[in-house]
């Protein structure tokens, strides 16, 4: 197995999800079959790399590459086919997009509108939920999204910089979620305590922190999410999840940046 991969897991909605929710089904679904990583992502899985602070690479079975947070400060090692942009600030967007990127997901419409997207490719599909941003002159309204990826049969959501808590039409919008990349600085972003409530309206079975800035911080955030969650720690940035095995409790996984 490569040494990328650290963790196999499987994430499976087992909380009843109402109608006003929307159904998050994915692309790619069915079992987890044998693993062999040197050709790519198994089929029925998806691979997740932390790159650091709010930057994910995402990897499809068919190859498709994603990269979250896309910015001029750290850059995946491959090139990605697409990236999104969740706020327009330094640490989090990117002007200079490498060639061979197709297609560039802004979470905010530079003309000052909403941004709205529904990208399929392959075998993933990507779609917006926007959010407010809040800055020293006010609010920015619409100013971030929440970026949802559907792969292999999985719902994944990145918060962005998220700056409050999420109103009915947000969760109808974001459906049934499995996995949630959340900021846990508590400054930046939403504070820690109203950022754990974000966790519980959304109910993913497994959330992994970003946005991190320091031990300390993260810490903090383990102790208020650890009523709700239980805690491991992995030693290296990759993992692969799949749906073939259900976690016996709602985890946080702590992933180092790469």
């Amino acid at each position: 197995m490569s040494s990328r991969v650290t963790l196999l897991c499987a994430i499976l909605i087992t909380s009843l999800i109402t109608g006003a929710r929307a159904e998050c089904t994915g692309v790619v679904a069915g079992r987890l079959g044998p693993v062999h990583l040197a050709g790519g992502v198994p089929e029925g899985a998806v691979s997740i790399t932390f790159l650091g602070h709010a930057s994910f690479l995402i990897e499809s079975p068919a190859g498709v590459r994603v990269v979250t947070d896309y910015n001029d400060m750290i850059r995946a090692p491959v090139t990605p086919d697409i990236v999104t942009m969740n706020n327009a600030h330094p640490t989090h967007y990117s002007e200079a997009v490498e060639p061979g990127v197709k297609y560039v997901l802004r979470g905010w419409d530079p003309a000052g509108g909403v941004a709205n997207h529904h990208l399929e490719y392959r075998d993933i599909r990507i779609r917006n939920v926007p959010t407010n941003v809040r800055e020293l002159g006010g609010t920015r309204y619409n100013g971030n999204s929440i970026f949802v990826f559907e792969v292999a049969g999985l719902c994944i959501a990145h918060l962005g910089h998220l700056h409050h808590t999420l109103t009915a039409t947000h969760l109808a919008e974001l459906g049934a979620i499995d996995v949630v990349m959340v900021p846990v600085d508590g400054t930046y972003t939403l504070n820690q305590e109203e950022m754990v409530e974000v966790l519980r309206q959304i109910g993913p079975k497994l959330v992994i922190p970003m946005h991190i800035f320091s031990g300390a911080s993260l810490e903090r955030f383990l102790a208020r999410a650890g009523s709700f969650y239980a805690v491991r720690r992995e030693t290296a940035p990759s993992l692969v999840l799949s749906r073939a095995q259900l976690p016996e409790t709602p985890s946080i996984l702590v992933l180092p940046s790469g």
